[in-house]
């Protein structure tokens, strides 16, 4: 139960509620694989790379070409969310306390869908027929540096970018999710002549917010410390991931559920309740990260 609701009775000087500044929205929705399931396990299926057969005489027979069929595994953790509006509270407020109680934990569940591909990106995954083989980050990561000695440039962004493009990433769909501390060293560590440059230009706008697209990456920015933790035993460091979309893959069992009922145990308190089930995983390689100290700015 919220126990701080009387700060929204009528002897307060305003009637509409106003949301303490938090992330509302799940930022990576969109921008990772997502399908749905029924169970508490998924299976994301892979197709290996193949190669053309050369035709070098008429009617020679046809070439069979063993497709490879691979898959990754995900298991779901289930997400609640709840809070109580007394019948007394809804009397003396002038708004409609479950419509923005339900706002809220919507908010609270956007972050966790964030936060399940957040720990996707470099943690184990599970591959094999039936998800028994365990594959790590190192395994199979695209480049993993580690750059918080001093503030990063742009030549170390660019030199992911060639990662990627080597390794025949396709162009489109390419995705970078770091704190904004990182962008601001970009900017701030930008020399002489880059800073007349477009692509300098671009990083000033991506720091203004008016844009979101540079070297070929979409730029999600996303400052939750819950979400973007430290990393365990330094106080600045934190990461930030590069990765394809079709490199990150999240199951999400149903749809986000919300119920508001009566609590006849609470004095038939009005309860409201949301929920939601997913998991997320790497599914194949197409992830990079970088360690940078988000303390610094130049």
């Amino acid at each position: 139960m919220s126990d701080t609701i009387d700060v929204s009775r009528v002897l307060q000087f305003k009637g509409n509620v106003l949301h303490l500044y938090q992330q509302n929205q799940a930022k990576l929705k969109g921008l990772v694989r997502e399908e749905s399931l029924t169970g508490k396990a998924h299976f994301f299926e892979r197709l290996g790379k193949t190669a053309a057969v050369k035709k070098t005489t008429r009617h020679s027979d046809t070439p069979l070409v063993n497709s490879q069929h691979t898959r990754r595994m995900v298991t779901t953790v289930p997400y609640e969310w709840a809070d109580l509006v007394d019948k007394e509270d809804k009397r003396k407020i002038l708004f409609t306390p479950e419509s923005e109680y339900a706002i809220n934990g919507a908010s609270a569940l956007a972050r966790a869908y964030d936060y399940e591909v957040v720990y996707a990106f470099d943690s184990a995954a599970k591959s094999g027929e039936d998800g028994s083989t365990s594959v790590a980050f190192t395994d199979e990561d695209l480049r993993d540096e580690d750059e918080s000695g001093a503030a990063v440039t742009t030549p170390i962004i660019m030199e992911y970018k060639l990662a990627f493009d080597q390794a025949d990433i396709p162009v489109e769909d390419r995705v970078v999710v770091s704190g904004s501390a990182l962008v601001a060293q970009l900017l701030a560590g930008s020399t002489a002549p880059l800073a007349s440059s477009f692509d300098y230009n671009s990083v000033k706008a991506l720091v203004g917010g008016t844009m979101d697209q540079w070297l070929g990456f979409k730029w999600v920015f996303i400052n939750d410390a819950d979400i973007m933790p430290l990393i365990s035993g330094d106080s600045n460091d934190k990461y930030a991931y590069f990765f394809h979309k079709n490199a990150m893959g999240i199951a999400v069992s149903a749809d986000m559920e919300t119920r508001v009922t009566e609590r006849a145990d609470k004095s038939y308190a009005l309860q409201v309740y949301l929920s939601q089930e997913m998991g997320a995983t790497r599914i194949q390689a197409g992830v990079a990260r970088i360690r940078y100290n988000s303390n610094l700015v130049a």
